[in-house]
């Protein structure tokens, strides 16, 4: 059966919230509980999106993307936020499609740019994103702002 990518829909949020439960176990962190009103803002296209690989009824995998406004990017670029791949379908290139996908899906609306970040548990996917031309650019710092 041939793998589709498309957009998530409002049908597909449990199963998405699943896949983050995934990525948690995978990588080790804690991040917030997802929330409703950020996966619907997804839906809309505006801030960001998800692009799901769906083999048959089922999803396995996704990848999320927020597009974010810079002055120094004359307007916006792209963050690949999240990006899962289900362990039982894993070397079927998913993660490749949806990345692709992703990247079309910036140019396609304007972006100047997409980044991402990885985690210390994460740092062995470096060569993978590499083959799809990311390079490594600076080092990031963060502060928490939650409670």
């Amino acid at each position: 059966m041939a793998i589709e990518l498309r957009n998530a829909v409002a049908e597909d949020e449990i199963r998405c919230i699943e896949l983050l439960s995934e990525l948690r176990s995978a990588t080790g962190s804690n991040p917030r509980q997802p929330s409703q009103k950020s996966f619907q803002q997804l839906l809309t296209k505006e801030r960001g999106e998800i692009v799901l690989a769906v083999e048959g009824a089922e999803i396995l995998g996704m990848a999320t993307v927020s597009y974010n406004l810079a002055m120094r990017y004359g307007g916006e670029y792209c963050q690949l936020e999240e990006l899962i791949v289900m362990p039982a379908a894993r070397g079927k290139n998913i993660g490749g499609l949806l990345v692709q996908r992703a990247i079309d899906n910036a140019r396609s609306r304007g972006c100047a740019e997409m980044g991402l970040y990885l985690l210390e548990t994460t740092e062995h996917n470096r060569p993978f994103y590499a083959k799809y031309g990311f390079e490594v650019i600076g080092t990031e710092m963060r502060r928490n702002l939650a409670g």
